[in-house]
């Protein structure tokens, strides 16, 4: 059974096939990079309806321990997606490309930037799992570059400044 919300689909524990999951997992990859030239796993689980925005905003502000707690999915589940994910981006040729998550309204301070003694906020790293291995917060935090689409929205973009600057 699905649920509509807010334009996205919702999945109900246990009411989701593999093979209607692989659908929804391998659409959303897809047209990520078909919008904007990759696809983000984090953005793939809201797609998919198993990460609200309001639970991803919550993580990204420090004010979630680790991003697989607020998932509306078991940890089987987690896997499963984050397997098809590889699978249609290796499929499809897709860069991986690792992305460091930070914690928002840190700033990162520059080496060039010598002190000012007004004390930033230091950087704080994200934590997707409750385990923390490596290998599974690296799988989170890679990105899928379509590379030959990215190349496309690029010419797009100086193809409209082009004409109308000129």
């Amino acid at each position: 059974m699905f649920i509509l919300a807010v334009g996205k689909l919702v999945l109900e524990e246990n009411t989701v096939t593999d093979s209607e999951l692989i659908g929804k997992v391998h659409s959303a990859v897809y047209h990520q990079c078909q919008q904007r030239g990759y696809a983000a796993p984090v953005d793939v689980l809201m797609d998919v309806g198993v990460l609200s925005k309001q639970k991803y905003e919550e993580w990204r502000c420090g004010k979630v321990a680790y991003l697989e707690q607020v998932c509306t999915c078991n940890l089987r589940k987690l896997s499963f997606i984050m397997s098809q994910i590889r699978k249609y981006a290796e499929k499809s040729n897709l860069k991986p490309s690792f992305c460091y998550y930070k914690q928002w309204g840190t700033k990162v301070r520059s080496a060039n930037v010598p002190k000012s003694g007004k004390g930033r906020k230091p950087v704080i790293p994200l934590r997707f799992s409750k385990s923390g291995k490596e290998d599974i917060e690296r799988a989170y935090a890679t990105h899928f570059v379509d590379v030959k689409r990215t190349e496309q929205i690029k010419k797009e973009k100086e193809d409209k400044l082009n004409w109308e600057g000129g």
